[in-house]
């Protein structure tokens, strides 16, 4: 540093002496210009001199000022500490004191925080809190303030969650109706009357309703396709006095929400696909022919046995034409006479037995067909598990419903159509026996006539 300066001074004074020598003319006006300009910078420094003086002074009054301060706020803080130890204290023998106090109540306030924790979580749940929202404010309220030590339930509380219990037991037994607010499935909200029965089930006028975790009434997507449940609804609403047949809910919801998650007959036919599809109109087809041929020749039958006891031949009937047959040859020899009827009972044998081979043969086809989808229902389903494997059930579930439901559609079809098929062929066949037999009886009778 005193090198800086000396190098800064030697600057000053090089340039005062160029200036000197440039303004002076001669050597004593430049002597006497380097003292005026001596004293100007002896001034000058004792002026710098005085100023840093008096600037360290008050640099040391603001240290003495900070130093003193702190001593300040250290007193004030062994104070502080001094008074929170204190008040710790008092605090410790203030609740040591309260616990003293307390003795059996304070087990008593924990049961009954307990308790209140306990009958909120059920009264939101509960139907009956349709009826009694207000409840749960006064449940939470109560709650919050058994959580904190600050305050105590006070007699007035506790009777009051007394009553909430007597009365959530109460109302359990009970048949309620009142009206209320219905979101009905296609999203209408509407003001209806609704029946409470108990804490079990809540209908209105068109079937089961469902109460919501927010509060809300609504109607379910789908009632259950038993019509012994839903009538009992329309019952129990039209009820005034004296019992009434209903379908209680025991599960409170349980049970009602697998009835309607069930698959109905046309969920179980839609899950056969294409291949239940052409099953079912295989059935179908079948059914109506067997029931056309079934008319026939049960007509046909009361025709032939009217015909047995009448002795005038008619055409109406197949047994009538074979008799007619006779009659236009009753002249000619037994042999002629034999082949006759048989011509006449063959014509008729096309029109007994139309139809019933193909009643047989869809009764043979329809379990192939059901084979058929269950094995596209399987590849199905090792499709799916290939693409993702088989940790999710629900995802191979659509190829197993295929393969089972069109098993069991086809075993549908194929058992009633082997029973009609039965039963028609017996029909068809009582005809020919009778044709038979009456043919073979004329030709015994002509033949012995003639000999």
């Amino acid at each position: 540093m005193k090198r800086i300066a000396i190098a800064v001074a030697s600057l000053f004074l090089a340039t005062g002496m160029a200036h000197a020598q440039t303004d002076a003319s001669s050597m004593s006006e430049l002597l006497n210009q380097i003292q005026q300009g001596q004293a100007r910078d002896s001034a000058e420094a004792r002026e710098r001199e005085a100023r840093f003086a008096q600037s360290r002074s008050e640099q040391q009054n603001l240290v003495n000022q900070a130093r003193a301060e702190r001593t300040r706020q250290e007193r004030e803080s062994e104070r502080l500490e001094a008074l929170f130890n204190t008040n710790q204290e008092q605090i410790v023998t203030a609740r040591a004191a309260l616990d003293e106090r307390l003795g059996a109540l304070k087990e008593l306030f924990g049961v009954l925080q307990t308790v209140a924790g306990d009958a909120q979580g059920r009264f939101n749940t509960s139907l009956t809190n349709i009826q009694f929202p207000d409840r749960e404010d006064f449940l939470v309220e109560l709650g919050s303030k058994m959580s904190s030590a600050s305050s105590l339930a006070s007699i007035e509380e506790i009777e009051r969650l007394w009553f909430e219990l007597q009365r959530e037991i109460s109302e359990t037994g009970k048949i309620v109706r009142f009206p209320q607010q219905v979101t009905r499935a296609n999203g209408e909200v509407v003001n209806t009357d609704i029946v409470r029965v108990g804490a079990f089930n809540i209908v209105f006028e068109d079937g089961y309703l469902r109460y919501g975790e927010t509060g809300s009434v609504t109607e379910l997507q789908r009632q259950p396709e038993q019509a012994r449940y839903t009538n009992s609804t329309a019952d129990i609403m039209a009820a005034t006095t004296g019992p009434v047949t209903f379908g209680l809910d025991g599960t409170r919801g349980g049970i009602l929400d697998l009835l309607v998650e069930s698959p109905t007959i046309t969920d179980r036919i839609n899950q056969g696909g294409i291949v239940g599809y052409n099953i079912i109109g295989l059935g179908i087809i079948g059914l109506l022919i067997a029931l056309v041929r079934w008319i026939g020749l049960s007509s046909a039958s009361r025709k032939v046995k009217a015909q047995l006891k009448s002795d005038t031949a008619s055409t109406d009937n197949p047994l009538g034409r074979v008799l007619a047959a006779y009659e236009s040859n009753s002249g000619a020899d037994t042999e002629t006479v034999e082949l006759k009827l048989s011509e006449a009972a063959l014509k008729e044998m096309p029109g007994l037995t139309k139809g019933l081979l193909f009643i047989k043969v869809i009764s043979v086809v329809a379990p192939l067909m059901g084979l058929l989808g269950t094995v596209t229902g399987m590849i199905k389903t090792f499709q799916v598990i290939t693409l993702f494997g088989a940790g999710d059930p629900k995802m191979m579930a659509g190829g197993i419903s295929q393969a089972l439901m069109t098993t069991v559609l086809g075993l549908v079809v194929a058992i009633p159509m082997v029973l009609i098929h039965t039963l028609v062929s017996g029909q068809s066949r009582k005809i020919i026996n009778i044709l038979q037999s009456q043919s073979a009886g004329i030709v015994a009778t002509h033949s012995e006539k003639h000999g």
